[in-house]
């Protein structure tokens, strides 16, 4: 009985050597998983870019639908141009300056037919992101733009409620409408508040931080006079434009019941270290 015993255990511990022997021989080392590649943007096949000669208080225009490939600006100043591929602020572009805020520019850009299936797929966001891509590398190409991103202690304005109280009148459901003229400024969209304080910081000079808390979407109309002496004095308050109507500060407070804080406070802006003239359609 020991015998048989010891026998099946021998018999056990062969076969238990010979099935570890085998599972060993046909391991194979499999290669570590390699990470994808992010995918490259599609660019533009045909760009045609031509000096524009402005006439005065001419409106700069883009058309830039996320339903196609299509990119059209007239009248824009390569510094629009940046603002709209970077989605910052003008205020936040730093660096060279010039001809890049002052020479404008038309631009037609297409890119093949097959992009446009691929954009129409995508939603609205996703394709927006995916245009000011192609734009980028339409400045690398053409303007040779090279930037890096920072973040400096600068002057700002801080957007707040007034006194009195907010004026912006019920909340709207839908419809998006941003339109910026040299003497008013109309926004209906998402966080309202949030682009409005991106649009003023076009025409004080300054980025404006939205410190209101304000969310939702509303219809916001803002009317002033234009005026570069519409300044805030040093106790906050604004010193007027003119007798024939407000400065941006006032107008602000009496139409909207918000105001500008001066301050300074940590800003992350764009740093233009490189820049020319287009080359040649």
């Amino acid at each position: 009985m020991r015998f048989l015993q010891r026998l099946i255990a021998a018999v056990i511990l062969v076969l238990g050597t010979a099935l570890a022997s085998a599972v060993a021989a046909q391991s194979v080392q499999l290669p570590e998983p390699q990470a994808a590649e992010p995918p490259v943007a599609p660019q533009f096949d045909v760009a045609a870019i031509r000096v524009r000669n402005p006439e005065p208080h001419e409106h700069n225009s883009i058309w830039s639908a996320p339903s196609d490939s299509h990119f059209k600006a007239e009248n824009v100043s390569l510094s629009t141009l940046i603002h709209f591929a970077f989605n910052i602020p003008e205020s936040r572009i730093m660096g060279e300056s010039g001809w890049i805020n002052s020479t404008h520019f038309n631009i037609d850009a297409v890119a093949d037919s097959s992009v446009d299936a691929a954009m129409r797929s995508l939603t609205s966001e996703a394709a927006r992101l995916q245009k000011q891509k192609m734009v980028q590398a339409l400045l690398a190409d053409r303007f040779k733009l090279v930037t890096h991103t920072e973040t400096r202690q600068l002057p700002i304005y801080a957007l707040v409620v007034a006194k009195g109280g907010p004026k912006l009148g019920r909340t709207q459901s839908n419809g998006t409408t941003i339109n910026h003229g040299r003497d008013h400024i109309e926004v209906h969209s998402s966080n309202s508040v949030a682009v409005l304080a991106e649009e003023l910081s076009k025409e004080v000079g300054r980025d404006v931080v939205d410190k209101t808390g304000i969310e939702g979407r509303y219809n916001l109309k803002l009317q002033w006079t234009p005026d570069d002496r519409a300044t805030p004095n040093p106790g906050g308050s604004a010193s007027p434009a003119s007798d024939s109507g407000p400065s941006i500060f006032t107008a602000l407070d009496e139409q909207l019941g918000l105001k500008l804080e001066p301050q300074k406070g940590p800003v992350e802006v764009l740093v233009i270290d490189h820049a020319e003239m287009p080359s040649a359609n």
